[in-house]
């Protein structure tokens, strides 16, 4: 018996420690796919979102941390049973792989659908974290949404605590362009996104209030959740303000 045990611990040794890759953020989109989102408003989000993560500002944003990486996912959220990963986790530490997370977010087709479910989405987003290969110094769920509706899944609140009680960041994308289905007529999505979905330090909410302002508000947004120090991220939103 104490030979056996002897080989056992001997093989457990022989196996390599779990590695998980270290750098600066992990980083969840929830981007919204709900009824009130068509095809076209689908392909329009995920432009502005392959745009923004290519552009130089949000890679200067990315190389000014000290691992000089992230590591992204893009899923689209409905109902607390859809929840559709359309690219998965993806080391961006410049140009290519940003390219590379661009090309499969435009090219992959849509697969969630159903009534808002933000509570199932944001415990989503946690479960992605909890179970991939990567370390981040930050780790930050990012949800857009045209409503604060939860018809489905987990409360808002329920799933908000756990979230943010795990050290994870939520921040919020508003979405009030008429082409992305307008602001909702009964409540100020702002404020209830300031109230009810985001959480932990610095969160914040970024509007985007036009389609003409919709990428821009992406842009701005990755800016301020990749740059882990504030100073640096207003220096790069400066200068961007600046080339307008």
């Amino acid at each position: 018996m104490r030979i056996i045990l002897a080989v056992v611990v001997w093989c457990l040794f022989l196996i390599p420690p779990a590695f998980s890759e270290e750098l600066d953020l992990e980083l969840v989109l929830l981007a919204d796919a709900t009824g009130s989102i068509d095809d076209e408003e689908i392909r329009f989000q995920r432009k502005g979102y392959a745009d923004a993560i290519t552009d130089p500002s949000v890679l200067n944003a990315i190389a000014s941390n000290i691992y000089g990486k992230i590591v992204v996912t893009y899923v689209e959220w409905a109902d607390m049973h859809s929840q559709d990963v359309v690219v998965d986790w993806t080391v961006i530490d410049g140009p290519e792989s940003a390219q590379h997370f661009a090309t499969e977010l435009m090219a992959a087709p849509r697969r969630a659908y159903g009534r808002n479910a933000i509570g199932a989405a944001l415990l989503k987003g946690k479960e992605l974290i909890d179970d991939n290969a990567f370390a981040g110094l930050r780790r930050v769920i990012d949800l857009s949404a045209d409503s604060a509706n939860n018809w489905n899944g987990p409360t808002i609140p329920e799933a908000r605590n756990i979230v943010v009680s795990s050290g994870i960041v939520i921040n919020g994308l508003a979405v009030l362009c008429r082409h992305c289905s307008g602001r909702p007529i009964a409540y100020d999505l702002e404020k209830r996104f300031y109230e009810s979905i985001i959480g932990g330090p610095a969160a914040f909410v970024v509007t985007a209030d036009s389609p003409a302002t919709f990428a821009e508000a992406v842009r701005k947004k990755l800016i301020l959740e990749i740059a882990a120090k504030p100073a640096d991220a207003q220096r790069i939103l400066k200068q961007l303000a600046a080339l307008q």
